[in-house]
């Protein structure tokens, strides 16, 4: 005989960054283990240090970190991690992330543009990433720009389950803010057996955050009207998409958004808006200024979690969504 034979047993282990402690923790207590205790600090001059407590040697690992402010900084951290689990043997490394970083700059709209989506695949992949886990991406064709599996979840479901057991579906209608947006409003449409409507928008190439609306597409007067959009970031659009419907007759307007990164002028837009919902996940922290009394936020560790397990098990993640994608 020759050779030496293993049990041959896997060992997952779960690991987090400081951007959203919180989500890794709901996701551990799912999954029913611990987060691996992490040393993370900052030198003088900013650089970061990470060093991982416990062996890794052989472990399937699974690393959380969502890009929430400040965003480049979280991402080199995340960077780091994966280096570090790299260079201490782990047998495998998966990344989680809720909210990925600069999926909207996903191609050239005009000359002399980077691809910054495709930027971030790279630094994962040499970084030494295996999966990419996310959620929810700005645009689907990110998935194709890692050279690796990446498993696509959905907030789809969480979110239509909690508004169909509040809304009265006969007066629901699902609105799109803008023509991108249409198809992921058509599967709502779908799920929730609702009608569907567009808000027609311009936005002024030169001049970030600034949008003008044109005109709503559908019949929405006398409507409960549902907004969904992937992220809401300043609360511009959504904000003048939800004017336009009430200035078309609307009765009620809910906004529902995987992703709640409301920077910049969001907390004055969503306080002052008349919309009577906002509805998020949370794939992102809630800044503390925003955390308004019609700000809803469902957690996603539940999906999350069974995504892990699946991946861990060698199950099947799109059985997660089948029916609902």
């Amino acid at each position: 005989m020759t050779g030496i034979k293993t049990t041959g047993e896997k060992k997952m282990m779960l690991f987090t960054g400081r951007a959203h402690p919180e989500l890794a923790k709901e996701v551990a207590a799912e999954l029913g283990v611990g987060l691996v205790p992490t040393t993370a600090r900052e030198f003088a001059n900013g650089e970061i240090y990470v060093r991982f407590q416990e062996s890794v040697r052989g472990a399937d690992c699974f690393l959380i970190q969502s890009h929430t402010a400040p965003i480049n900084t979280w991402i080199m951290e995340q960077l780091i991690m994966i280096d570090a689990l790299k260079r201490a043997s782990a047998r495998s490394i998966s990344v989680i992330i809720p909210f990925y970083g600069y999926a909207r700059q996903d191609k050239k709209h005009r000359g002399r543009e980077p691809i910054s989506a495709r930027l971030m695949a790279d630094l994962l992949k040499t970084a030494g990433a295996n999966r990419i886990i996310t959620m929810d991406l700005h645009a689907d064709q990110v998935q194709g720009y890692f050279d690796g599996p990446v498993d696509h979840l959905f907030a789809l479901p969480v979110l239509t389950s909690y508004i169909g057991g509040r809304v009265d579906r006969g007066k629901l209608t699902v609105v799109s803010p803008d023509a991108g947006r249409v198809r992921v409003a058509d599967r709502w449409a779908d799920k929730l057996g609702a009608p569907l409507a567009i808000v027609h928008k311009r936005r002024d190439p030169d001049v970030a955050n600034q949008v003008t609306v044109h005109e709503v597409v559908g019949d929405v007067n006398g409507r409960v009207c549902v907004l969904v959009d992937d992220m809401i970031d300043t609360g511009g659009t959504i904000c003048a998409a939800a004017d336009a419907l009430f200035a078309n007759g609307a009765e009620d307007v809910i906004v529902a958004a995987t992703h709640g990164v409301l920077s910049g002028p969001a907390a004055d837009r969503l306080k002052n808006s008349k919309v009577s919902e906002f509805i998020f996940t949370n794939s992102l922290p809630t800044p503390s200024e925003v955390e308004l009394d019609k700000i809803t936020v469902l957690s996603m560790a539940p999906t999350i979690a069974r995504a892990v397990r699946e991946v861990f098990e060698d199950g099947s993640v799109t059985s997660l969504f089948e029916g609902d994608a």
